[in-house]
């Protein structure tokens, strides 16, 4: 058989799959509640890899190790960032937060919290937070078709459109019906496929290496010392210097991306449907150890890349323009078809995890949050479940409206997203964990102003100076933090509700 066969039997056997755990979850899910948030029994290791498998996306198989290929090792403050902001979201949002939205009404949306925890009747603080989740995760969405594209355009030099629709079609499908729980296992289970294939790829392109003539101190220094494709015929002048052409407002804003933890509504659910606040330590130690691992991983990707396609002269790159497909091409061409067939599939995962976790919160937001709240709040919990997944199916559309340009950057596209979720959500989610003074007023006034400042900056050439979601986030915590002391103290009530979370938090 040629390669492309070999191709569509392992993706055949892992869509197969992908779609028997959405029947399963199907199955499973009877109730509103079940299909949002997975009825809240949810285990901490299904918690940790589902967060991570939806939070990575195609960036880290592809967005990243384009990166560094390009740019050197100065591109890894982002995933230092990350990796320090993953782990301290687990350790201060995921224990209190899990036991907050239980006792402010069981909110089973970062909307409904919010709206619960501070007791707003204007449904200001709800439509917002509503409107930015559909703005934001539409581009969000959107990065992963693109991703599909480009991964049915290196694996099987098909159509990217195809690819985009195909990849789009199958995640639309699990998710429409299997709603959180079948999302969060097909998570789980894309989350072992990324780690297995980040460990298997680098370490067959490093014994690749070796066997032909290069020994380990030849490959990390090559890059150092060599044009290579993408370096337009120069060496990176100082390609494993993490300083080097790289400003402290440039480390500033990667690191920045470490912030967009406290904000991600498609990550905080997993918190919430934690089955206690006490699996939150055992989830973080899940988390952050797949989360370190898989990244190092695409660290040593874009390293021995360097040497691989420099001197193999029938090895090339199908993106030649942001070299995001350097990880399909170093697969398709080191491995067997079906071995490799097998682990293209966790570009795959990567890739439908997010864009899946992404629509059912889409919906969320359209149904829960919009509908629910301001058009109609009495109709039977089946009927909500059929509109949310109709709203699965419009996002879905719209995404791929926006994915059809070929020349999108996945990194660019997640980027913008992320910050606009971090700054708009994070300061007044981690305030509303915290701060008992935190009233209805000052944190819409925070939410909207870190939305409108990501957006804004994120759009101009400010963002070339550094990264949209430091300025954003810095703006929202200051106005929220301002217009909350200026305006009334919240009543008693909600008062005596957070010191019952607080408590309720320790158990």
């Amino acid at each position: 058989m040629d390669q492309q066969t070999w191709f569509i039997i392992a993706l055949g056997i892992y869509l197969l799959a992908m779609i028997y755990i959405g029947w399963s979850g199907w199955r499973k899910t009877a109730e509103y509640d079940e299909y949002m948030i997975g009825g809240r029994g949810l285990h901490p290791f299904v918690a940790a890899l589902s967060a991570g498998a939806s939070d990575m996306s195609g960036w880290l198989l592809m967005g990243l190790p384009g990166a560094i290929y390009l740019s050197g090792l100065n591109q890894t403050w982002i995933a230092i960032g990350l990796v320090i902001g993953a782990w301290l979201n687990w350790k201060f949002t995921a224990p209190r937060l899990r036991s907050y939205t239980k006792i402010a009404h069981n909110s089973i949306t970062v909307p409904s919290f919010l709206e619960n925890r501070l007791h707003d009747r204007t449904k200001i603080l709800r439509v917002a937070a509503g409107l930015i989740i559909l703005l934001f995760f539409t581009f969000y969405v959107s990065s992963g078709m693109v991703a599909g594209g480009r991964y049915w355009e290196s694996t099987f030099g098909g159509n990217y459109h195809v690819g985009m629709l195909l990849v789009a079609a199958i995640t639309v499908a699990y998710t429409l019906f299997g709603g959180f729980l079948a999302v969060s296992y097909t998570d789980t289970v894309q989350g072992v496929i990324m780690f297995i294939a980040l460990a298997a790829v680098p370490v067959a392109g490093l014994i690749y290496l070796v066997n032909h003539g290069n020994s380990v101190a030849d490959i990390f220094s090559f890059a150092a010392n060599n044009p290579y494709p993408g370096s337009d015929g120069k060496p990176v002048e100082g390609y494993f210097n993490m300083f080097s052409g790289t400003s402290a407002l440039a480390i500033i804003g990667l690191l920045g991306w470490g912030l967009g933890y406290f904000g991600q509504p498609h990550i905080i659910v997993r918190f919430m449907a934690l089955r206690s606040s006490k699996d939150a330590t055992e989830g973080r130690r899940w988390g952050i150890g797949w989360q370190f691992l898989c990244m190092l991983g695409a660290v040593i990707v874009a390293l021995t890349s360097t040497v691989f396609f420099a001197t193999n002269p029938n090895a090339n790159v199908t993106d030649a323009e942001s070299y995001e497909t350097i990880f399909l091409d170093m697969t398709r061409i080191l491995f067997h078809p079906l071995i490799a067939g097998l682990i293209l599939t966790a570009v795959l995962a990567a890739i439908m995890s997010t864009i899946s976790s992404q629509l059912l919160v889409s919906s969320s937001a359209l149904i829960e949050d919009l509908f629910k709240a301001t058009v109609n709040k009495s109709l039977r919990p089946k009927t909500y479940m059929t509109l949310s997944r109709v709203a699965v199916a419009l996002i879905a559309i719209i995404a791929a409206l926006i994915a059809a340009n070929p020349n999108s950057s996945i990194l660019n596209l997640v980027g913008f997203a992320w910050a606009g979720f971090g700054a708009a959500f994070g300061p007044v989610l981690l305030a509303s964990l915290y701060w008992k003074r935190l009233n209805a007023t000052g944190a819409a006034a925070g939410m909207i102003t870190g939305a409108i400042v990501s957006f804004a900056w994120g759009m101009s050439p400010l963002t070339d100076t550094i990264y949209e979601i430091v300025p954003g986030f810095a703006a929202a915590t200051v106005v929220m933090i301002a217009v909350t002391l200026a305006t009334a103290k919240p009543s008693g009530e909600i008062v005596d509700q957070f010191e019952r979370a607080v408590v309720a938090a320790r158990d």
